[in-house]
């Protein structure tokens, strides 16, 4: 299944990233409003060079089985900008995608930083300076955080077959080194 075998082959990514927006600090309730403001920052900027290449690669095979429309990430990022007084910015980086395998695989990367968001954000609103957050973006499925990635996974799982693997992984891959790199 090739959502196990993205799981395996990100994890130094995954984790390079959670090091990079110091997670930790977020479970152990000192993670601060401007640790805050550099994790949205980052995603939005990751979004903004993806979001829509992706769209655009995929089928529409892809677009109906994955409820693009309800996956939609960008404007919701751009809520959290706004209330915390940040600027939206332009595209600045090349970040191009081969092929819809690739778009997938980079989609594997934003989804899955929906299902970990949404952790996020529950722990977040538990903590002192985090009242007046609105979690637009980490929050985006609500009580179908669980749902939607499972139907991603289901998607991916019944619809790439192994001789594709490598092109999402290598999706996968260029969308975390973006994310690693952006700032």
């Amino acid at each position: 299944m090739v959502s196990e075998y993205l799981k395996q082959n990100t994890a130094e990514y995954h984790d390079a990233a959670e090091k990079l927006f110091n997670s930790e600090k977020i479970f152990n309730k000192t993670f601060t409003l401007e640790d805050y403001k550099k994790i949205i920052n980052t995603n939005y900027l990751m979004l903004l060079h993806s979001e829509d290449k992706i769209f655009t690669s995929l089928s529409d095979k892809f677009s109906e089985k994955l409820q693009l429309d309800q996956r939609v990430k960008l404007p919701l990022i751009e809520k959290d900008l706004q209330s915390l007084s940040l600027d939206n910015q332009n595209t600045s980086h090349d970040l191009e995608f081969s092929n819809e395998h690739e778009a997938l695989g980079a989609m594997y990367v934003i989804e899955g930083s929906t299902l970990g968001g949404n952790v996020i954000a529950k722990q977040l609103s538990r903590t002192e300076g985090f009242d007046n957050v609105t979690f637009n973006f980490f929050g985006c499925y609500q009580e179908n955080t669980g749902p939607m990635w499972k139907n991603f996974k289901e998607v991916l799982d019944t619809e790439v077959t192994e001789d594709n693997y490598n092109e999402v992984l290598s999706g996968a891959k260029k969308l975390y080194t973006f994310l690693l790199n952006v700032n």
